[in-house]
């Protein structure tokens, strides 16, 4: 079983594979049957997601990169200022750099999912006109 690691979260392949796959015709009928499945999940998520986003633009992309880098920032300034005590961390310390870090973790993986439905056509990019 493969494995895809991202920043957040695993996603395990559990696509059954036959081992005998000696037959061409067979192959041809269960590629056609996959693509097909293939295409009815992109129809679902391009109808779902375009509806829900609209077309994606600079603005939406700038705000969001904006918003992370804010909490990026905000984040980092934090774990500096405790560690001006000689790294001496309270509780409260560590749940509030850890909402931070959480903050600006979901941004950045909101930001990369936006990218990703562009990039497979679940939402339409809009260019910026001059």
């Amino acid at each position: 079983m493969s494995v895809t690691r991202t920043n957040s979260f695993r996603r395990h392949s559990d696509h059954f594979e036959p081992e005998d796959q000696s037959d061409p015709h067979a192959q041809r009928r269960m590629r056609g049957i996959l693509d097909h499945i293939d295409y009815t999940a992109f129809a679902a998520n391009k109808s779902v997601i375009s509806q829900a986003l609209g077309a994606g633009d600079s603005r939406k992309f700038q705000r969001l990169a904006v918003a992370a880098a804010a909490a990026r920032a905000t984040w980092v300034a934090q774990a500096l200022a405790v560690s001006a005590s000689g790294g001496k961390m309270t509780p409260q310390d560590l749940s509030q750099l850890t909402h931070l870090r959480e903050t600006f973790e979901e941004l950045a993986e909101a930001y990369e999912a936006m990218r990703r439905m562009v990039e497979r056509g679940y939402v339409s990019y809009t260019l910026p006109t001059e």
